[in-house]
């Protein structure tokens, strides 16, 4: 049976699958990405990690995988296959789409970020299937994006292309890691909500889900947290939507769980805010914390689509580890 390899590398934990043509999941797996061990560590990992796929694919369908797909966090070139950088992996420069095609017998490897390859994903198979422009905005620890085309998802020139997080929508505001005042994923991000919440609440330990449920049970101090940072993402996403005009908005990540908690007032904060531009359709995602590794398998296939065999693939003894 024909499949390819799909992986997704997270900060903590790496998901894995074999994907059938139709999208089938033939087979799943996770491990921890072992980051406190150093990034080189982390990179045999992966390549440990996809050969044993490979090889499992050969015992239980009666043939390698036909291409693999890698999602990564950071600074992605996925022209070149190269894992630019990673704060929360410690690597740069890695070339990873050369290093797993070594040691995967040659098969096509594709390297994407891991937003942007969620969003595919999101895109083709999950809550935007079926539109022409999305935009794919995840609310987690900080926000980026993903801008679907026609079922592809735009890198742009440098692979910078969807950082919404970076919008300032609070000029002047607090201070972000990437040397601006005010960006979005300050105020409206998962995070950001616990710090929040975390202050007017006098616990330390709350969070954002706590937020949100202290919102359902009518209470006022969490109410004014959250209409906040509502605010805030509904400043931002319609900046996002007058340059972009998607047909349909996704929300994902940690603060999307908080379902009609977070939607219900996010699309009348976006409406209110919107004159000549088009609303969008305001949806959450489906697809959980799968879409990266789905969105790898889908990268993989396309690989397969568009491989012209009369390229030669990598040659396995020209690539070191």
């Amino acid at each position: 049976m024909k499949h390819v390899i799909a992986l997704d590398v997270g900060g903590t934990g790496m998901k894995a699958a074999l994907v059938g043509a139709d999208g089938e999941l033939l087979h799943q797996a996770r491990r921890p990405t072992g980051r406190e061990r150093g990034p080189d560590a982390v990179v045999e990992g992966i390549l440990d990690f996809a050969a044993e796929l490979r090889a499992h694919g050969i015992r239980a369908h009666g043939e390698p995988a036909s291409a693999a797909g890698v999602a990564v966090p950071g600074i992605v070139d996925e022209a070149e296959g190269v894992a630019a950088y990673a704060a929360n992996l410690g690597w740069r420069d890695v070339p990873l789409r050369a290093l797993l095609a070594g040691r995967l017998g040659g098969v096509p490897v594709a390297l994407g970020h891991d937003v942007r390859t969620g969003g595919l994903a999101e895109g083709r198979i999950g809550a935007g299937r079926g539109a022409d422009r999305f935009l794919f905005v995840p609310l987690g620890t900080g926000i980026a994006g993903a801008i679907g085309i026609d079922g592809k998802v735009e890198a742009g020139a440098h692979g910078f292309a969807g950082e919404i997080g970076h919008i300032v929508v609070r000029p002047g505001g607090a201070e972000c890691p990437c040397g601006q005042r005010g960006c979005l994923e300050r105020f409206a991000s998962a995070s950001a909500v616990s710090r929040a919440w975390a202050e007017a609440s006098g616990d330390p330990d709350a969070d954002a889900a706590d937020c949100a449920k202290a919102v359902a049970s009518g209470d006022e101090r969490a109410a004014r947290v959250w209409q906040e940072a509502v605010d805030a993402l509904a400043d931002g996403l319609v900046t996002a939507l007058t340059l972009l005009d998607p047909r349909t908005l996704i929300i994902g990540g940690g603060l999307a769980e908080a379902g009609e908690t977070l939607f219900t007032p996010l699309r009348e904060a976006v409406r209110r805010r919107v004159t000549f531009q088009k609303l969008p359709s305001l949806v959450p995602a489906a697809l959980g914390d799968t879409a990266g590794c789905l969105g790898a398998g889908l990268l993989a296939w396309d690989l397969t689509e568009t491989a012209d065999p009369s390229v030669e693939t990598t040659d396995p003894s020209e690539v070191t580890t």
